[in-house]
């Protein structure tokens, strides 16, 4: 019987010490994944919704850290020198939907790129940034001037306007 209670402790820390590995690889930080819009990880949450900015969204991590929760948006390809605006918009906009769906403002997101990982503070500064940003985007989507850029061919092939946009490529 010792043996058996033996080779279960030795069982349960091999696969510890390999679902830490494996968070890890995957640019998680530390703490207990509480959504994930991977199915790699089980079913695929319900998308977070702030209504009074009709915002709605579904990071693909959220981990828990004390009482923090902390959202994760995974890049595939390379790091930029710096990241990207529109990343740093969309993980602002998860921010936001965590203070307002659990009532705990995060003090940060991370975005992890294939090589680099970024924390980026979620400040006051960005959190009103962003609601500029969002306000705007729904003035010019009333006002129908919806301004597009057509500077990458992929990315136009691969936009969800493709099937009504007039200036598709």
């Amino acid at each position: 019987m010792l043996y058996i209670a033996l080779f279960l402790i030795i069982f349960a820390f091999f696969f510890f010490r390999k679902s830490a590995t494996q968070q890890k690889e995957a640019g998680l930080p530390g703490g207990r994944i509480i959504y994930s819009d991977t199915r790699g990880w089980g079913k695929v949450e319900q998308p977070l919704f702030y209504a009074a900015l009709e915002l709605t969204g579904k990071p693909d991590y959220l981990i828990e850290q004390g009482d923090q929760i902390i959202p994760v948006e995974v890049k595939s390809g390379s790091a930029p020198e710096t990241p990207y605006d529109s990343h740093i918009y969309q993980l602002a906009a998860y921010c936001l939907l965590v203070e307002k769906t659990y009532n705990r403002r995060p003090s940060h997101g991370i975005i992890h790129y294939e090589n680099r990982d970024f924390a980026i503070d979620y400040t006051r500064e960005l959190e009103q940034s962003l609601i500029d940003l969002l306000v705007e985007m729904k003035r010019d989507e009333h006002n129908r001037k919806i301004p597009r850029s057509h500077e990458s061919p992929a990315r136009c092939v691969k936009c969800g306007f493709r099937e009504v946009c007039d200036q598709k490529l």
